[in-house]
């Protein structure tokens, strides 16, 4: 397997965490606009190796999670803004073009210096 994209979460908006208990995670590359990081998963960005795909995985911490499905731009919104929506849902069509899908229990919390991967 091949790592699509690797960064490390560096920040945690003051209203990230309340996007999990809605099974989301979002993610936003540092320098985000402040209303934006107020939601955010903010991390290191780092270049994007290829396109996320249904059949790749997620890896966050320790967690692997099979991705589902893929919104038509979110390969392009993770390469220029680091940003993306995962939904811990396991549906097989995405509900937003920049959405991901994966299979699995939401996490509880993500704690500042967790690892976030996609591997295809």
């Amino acid at each position: 397997m091949n790592t699509i994209f690797k960064t490390t979460i560096t920040h945690i908006g003051g209203c990230a965490r309340e996007a999990l208990l809605d099974d989301m995670l979002i993610t936003f590359r540092e320098g985000a606009p402040a209303d934006i990081e107020e939601f955010c998963f903010i991390h290191q960005h780092g270049n994007t190796a290829g396109e996320l795909q249904v059949g790749g995985v997620m890896e966050l911490g320790e967690n692997r999670y099979p991705i589902t499905a893929v919104g038509d731009v979110a390969t392009l919104n993770l390469r220029e803004l680091g940003h993306v929506t995962v939904r811990f849902d396991g549906d097989t069509q995405a509900e937003f073009p920049g959405s991901i899908h994966v299979a699995g229990v939401t996490p509880a919390d993500i704690p500042l210096g967790s690892t976030l991967k996609f591997i295809a």
